[in-house]
């Protein structure tokens, strides 16, 4: 690992778009390696901890699990390396995917009934608010 520790977690945080509470989040669960502290006491990270915070945020962004993104995250750094493994996951995940998919047309269908039976009119009349409370 370089040891060009430099950046505070302020700036890290501003770099890469990641909250300060959600970096010391994935320092408690161990996504990102807890730094030691200077001597003034702060965590100063290097430029693979910014690199691997960057990988996280997106994984997150693109909906892995926090389990799936540790084992990518260990893939990604040759241990354990093996593509089927990444496959599998990505398998999954599209599976989910395209299940949401199909609930949110569905969704949307139901919906889109529901707003169109919608008067402009009474309160009392809205078939949205009727569904939503049965």
């Amino acid at each position: 690992m370089k040891t060009n520790a430099h950046l505070k977690i302020g700036a890290l945080s501003e770099r890469t778009a990641v909250s300060i509470a959600t970096i010391r989040y994935y320092e408690r669960t161990g996504l990102l390696p807890k730094r030691p502290r200077s001597a003034g006491g702060h965590r100063l990270f290097a430029d693979e901890h910014k690199q691997r915070l960057i990988f996280i945020r997106r994984a997150r962004e693109l909906g892995f699990s926090p389990d799936e993104v540790r084992t990518l995250l260990d893939l990604a750094s040759g241990r354990r390396m093996t593509y089927a493994k990444v496959k599998t996951i990505s398998d999954r995940y599209l599976a989910d995917i395209r299940n949401r998919r199909t609930d949110l047309k569905r969704l949307e269908r139901v919906l889109t009934r529901m707003v169109n039976q919608c008067r402009a009119g009474e309160i009392a009349d809205c078939p949205i608010l009727e569904a939503l409370g049965r």
